[in-house]
């Protein structure tokens, strides 16, 4: 996989290893969830103020550097 965006974070002993975002108890993967069940990055920031604009960029290019021919679930496994 492409080199992460420095605003993604992986720590063996924090949440099992998978991308987290600045260090947080938040994986890329929970950010994803909350856009692909129809919340808009405004919500999830009222929701989550610890969160910051640009991390979403940081989320957007971490699932665009996966290969096409590897599935999200293959990369959560790292």
């Amino acid at each position: 996989m492409a080199e992460l965006n420095a605003r993604i974070t992986v720590e063996a002993g924090k949440m099992g290893g998978k991308p987290c975002i600045r260090g947080l108890r938040f994986t890329v993967y929970d950010l994803a969830s909350y856009l692909a069940s129809g919340m808009t990055e405004d919500e999830i920031l009222r929701e989550f103020p610890y969160l910051e604009k640009e991390d979403f960029q940081a989320v957007y290019e971490f699932f665009a550097s996966i290969p096409e021919r590897m599935s999200v679930l293959e990369a959560a496994r790292g």
